[in-house]
């Protein structure tokens, strides 16, 4: 059994601990507040946006001519990894880093462009080909990355370099619920990828009535496509960054919660070893004690 003055210390050293993880607890709790908010407000945004470039495909036919929303046989996936560049937060980056390793076994060529540390040396650990990275990306950055990613993807898909584009990030639904998600962004048009109609979530569009108006477009489909898509995929994907950037902070949250509720058990179980330890300590000179005065007898 350990000593007394070890006991002490290692209480000592949880209750630090302890004190560390609750500050890292409330500060996540703000930014996931805060991050909420955000995200709040410019959900509504990508998710109409995703609508509209739908209703282009939908109710358009000359739109499938389109570079964008023509199918062409894939040769080279590209795929966004959306992880963040910060540990204690619980499964969070593990989670949506084995999503996607799931996702790339199933495509031949891929190229990986990593949002975040995390799922760069992941990706990195299992011989994935990456070929672009964002570290150190904050909210207040997000909007530039999101531009320069969609950018790059726009460049590779019309240049031939990339058949079809991914992005792989963390659904929000609440502070105890976030769902790894594999959203395809091009081409255009595959009903099956389209958010607006995974898993009945009641924030997400599903209204379908506007397939049954025609569109008309100035000048034309293919000119407006041709200037509207690399602003969807931006928003698209600030999207997805503000949606996986929210489940971080409350994952964070949660796991501070848990290390300070796990720190409170581990102090209490050594307060009780230390006390018995004392109380053995004094039953021990009590004997001690007794015993000599019965030898004074």
């Amino acid at each position: 059994m350990p000593s007394m003055k070890a006991l002490k210390r290692k209480i000592t050293s949880v209750k630090n601990t302890q004190h560390i993880m609750k500050a890292m607890y409330m500060m996540a709790a703000s930014r996931l507040q805060k991050a909420k908010l955000q995200l709040d407000a410019v959900r509504p945004l990508y998710l109409e946006t995703k609508r509209v470039m739908d209703e282009v495909k939908g109710s358009c036919k000359a739109a499938g001519s389109n570079v964008f929303v023509n199918q062409r046989e894939v040769k080279n996936t590209a795929c966004v990894l959306i992880t963040s560049d910060r540990g204690l937060c619980g499964g969070y980056n593990a989670n949506i880093s084995k999503k996607a390793v799931e996702f790339l076994q199933t495509v031949e060529n891929e190229k990986i462009i990593a949002v975040g540390s995390k799922g760069n040396d992941h990706l990195k650990r299992n011989g994935r080909n990456v070929v672009e990275k964002y570290i150190g990306v904050t909210e207040n950055s997000m909007r530039q990355t999101s531009e320069e990613i969609a950018a790059f993807i726009t460049s590779q898909y019309l240049s031939g370099e990339i058949d079809e584009a991914y992005v792989v990030y963390t659904e929000f639904k609440s502070a105890l619920s976030h769902l790894p998600r594999t959203l395809k962004i091009l081409p255009l048009g595959s009903e099956e990828d389209n958010p607006c109609k995974q898993d009945g979530d009641a924030y997400w569009l599903d209204d379908t009535s506007w397939q049954e108006d025609k569109m008309k477009y100035d000048p034309n489909v293919e000119e407006f496509l041709e200037n509207v898509v690399p602003m969807y995929l931006s928003l698209i994907i600030y999207g997805t960054m503000m949606e996986a950037n929210t489940c971080e902070q409350a994952a964070r949250m949660t796991s501070m919660n848990s290390a300070t509720n796990n720190a409170k058990k581990i102090i209490e179980e050594l307060t009780l070893l230390f006390n018995r330890k004392r109380q053995d300590i004094i039953t021990q000179e009590l004997n001690e004690i007794v015993s000599s005065a019965n030898a004074l007898k």
